[in-house]
């Protein structure tokens, strides 16, 4: 009798997890994911053919990882520590046009995030969930002097991890932000369909595995719930050998706001928020009705002309940059 009440009790648990692992295997990774638009990414590649790459050292994190960094000192007195995070996909390669000109007004460093970049050990994949504020946190130990003020900036993607870091346990380290045409969240208000083709969601397997993780389940983690289209032409391209084209759940969630995206929106310092008008991956116009409904220290700047790739490559976004540092090193 009492063996039969304890399979009875026992059905819904094992209905929970059958139900979970049938969502995971039933959406697995495409082997060729068909390439977006070439439209954003030759812009990109064109505001960047010219420009001189910046040498790469290494930083040691505190697991013993080493990641690759580009880091450039400030020509000028007391500046600020400005660290740049990179868009999905990419590495920190994306900023090698603005760091000189930036360096005139901050200490630079543009680091490839984990999982990302040319000498990825894992590619597209952490440990765990949180593990890339962790490695913000201890860039800053190694690279910011006492008392140096801190702005911390991102890309993209890289704009989504900025908004994470300063809602997390590391947030009061930062002064101040600059988001260019941060991704917020799935179902913001500021999202296109997809990222108007750049992203493919595994909807199903993200669905298995948040289930699993709801019960502190977290051994299937490491498995893959986004891809990315690269065209074509990028992916036989000079960057091939760099890019990452997939995330695992663990990653997805840690390169992303919180789900309650506005509250981690509203812990946000003082911050620039900058996206182009012709942006292919979000909505521009939607960004600062959205954000301004849960913070007043926002400044908007929409770009005209640009698009999502090529923004950061837009004299307009140089200055509003240096206007930013100057403003947060008074």
């Amino acid at each position: 009798m009492v063996k039969l009440i304890l399979i009875f009790l026992a059905l819904p648990v094992i209905g929970f997890f059958a139900l979970a692992l049938g969502l995971i295997l039933s959406q697995k990774p495409l082997a060729i994911l068909a390439g977006m638009p070439e439209g954003e990414f030759q812009a990109a590649a064109t505001a960047t053919s010219h420009m001189t790459p910046v040498a790469v050292s290494k930083a040691r994190l505190r697991d013993g990882l080493e990641v690759d960094v580009r880091h450039l000192p400030a020509d000028g007195k007391d500046p600020p520590l400005l660290i740049l995070l990179h868009g999905s996909g990419w590495y920190g390669q994306q900023f090698d046009a603005l760091l000189p000109a930036l360096a005139k007004h901050a200490d630079v460093i543009a680091p490839d995030l984990r999982g990302h970049g040319p000498q990825a050990k894992f590619r597209g994949d952490v440990a765990y969930i949180g593990q890339l504020e962790d490695d913000i946190a201890d860039l800053i130990d190694l690279y910011a002097r006492p008392e140096q003020k801190i702005i911390l900036a991102g890309h993209s993607s890289g704009g989504g991890l900025v908004i994470r870091f300063l809602a997390g346990v590391h947030g009061h380290r930062v002064t101040s932000a600059i988001l260019l045409a941060p991704f917020l969240k799935y179902n913001a208000p500021t999202m296109r369909p997809n990222a108007g083709g750049w992203s493919r969601p595994l909807v199903r397997r993200f669905i298995g595995l948040s289930l699993l993780n709801a019960f502190g389940v977290t051994a299937l983690n490491h498995l893959t719930v986004l891809q990315f289209a690269f065209p074509d032409f990028v992916l036989g391209g000079a960057h091939k050998i760099a890019l990452t084209r997939a995330y695992s759940y663990r990653m997805n969630l840690s390169y992303e706001p919180r789900r309650d995206y506005l509250a981690d929106i509203a812990a946000l310092p003082r911050f620039d928020l900058i996206v182009g008008q012709d942006d292919k991956f979000f909505i521009a116009d939607a960004f600062k009705p959205l954000m301004r409904s849960v913070t007043d220290k926002g400044q908007y700047h929409i770009i005209q002309t640009r698009g999502h790739l090529n923004l950061p490559y837009a004299p307009e976004t140089l200055q509003i940059i240096k206007r930013h540092l100057n403003t947060g090193s008074r």
